[in-house]
């Protein structure tokens, strides 16, 4: 009796999230349709953030377009300013040496809306780091295994930013103009009454 019960509740939670609807995070691309193309320039257009943000940008099937090639005809426009690593210590040994330190890699982009203005996008993202003196090789390279993590966990809230920096205003702009022309039309035909 046990047993069937062990095999049948995971089966009854997985047939009822999927019987829902449900997804999980990332599973299908959130890109709107009108930003399937973007402009994307940035200070270090080889390093390893730009490469994180195009990787994340064609996975969610986003072309990307040379700056010259209709600059005028794009709906959006993403510019990486800038990107700064620091390291601060969370925690000391008692003798005084640093046993943990969070590192933070902060990241600085502007947004091109098209007949619009530029929008700011700041990105944060945080990892602890453990110190251990006596792995002083290993230490390095975990340094860079995390630091390669941060890149690719930015772009993902870079794109993810973007995504709902576009929508927010394409979607404020497009419903006052909505009520523009509905109060328009209920002044006209206040006008027409009277």
């Amino acid at each position: 009796m046990r047993y069937l019960a062990l095999l049948l509740i995971p089966n009854l939670a997985m047939i009822s999230t999927t019987g829902c609807g449900y997804r999980l995070c990332d599973t299908e691309s959130q890109i709107p349709t009108k930003i399937k193309t973007i402009i994307l320039n940035s200070y270090d257009p080889y390093g390893p953030l730009t490469r994180a943000v195009k990787a994340e940008l064609i996975l969610n099937n986003v072309k990307l377009v040379d700056n010259a090639k209709d600059k005028n005809n794009m709906p959006l426009s993403l510019y990486i300013i800038g990107s700064s690593k620091n390291k601060i210590s969370a925690s000391v040994f008692q003798d005084g040496k640093t046993a943990e330190y969070q590192m933070i890699l902060s990241v600085y982009a502007q947004v091109l809306i098209s007949g619009k203005d530029y929008y700011p996008i700041n990105v944060k993202v945080y990892r602890s780091f453990l110190d251990n003196s006596l792995t002083a090789l290993a230490k390095d390279s975990e340094e860079d295994i995390i630091l390669k993590e941060m890149h690719y966990q930015a772009a993902k809230k870079l794109v993810h930013r973007l995504i709902t920096m576009y929508v927010e205003k394409t979607v404020t702009s497009s419903l006052n103009l909505k009520v523009k022309q509905q109060l328009s039309t209920a002044s006209d035909a206040r006008v027409l009454i009277t």
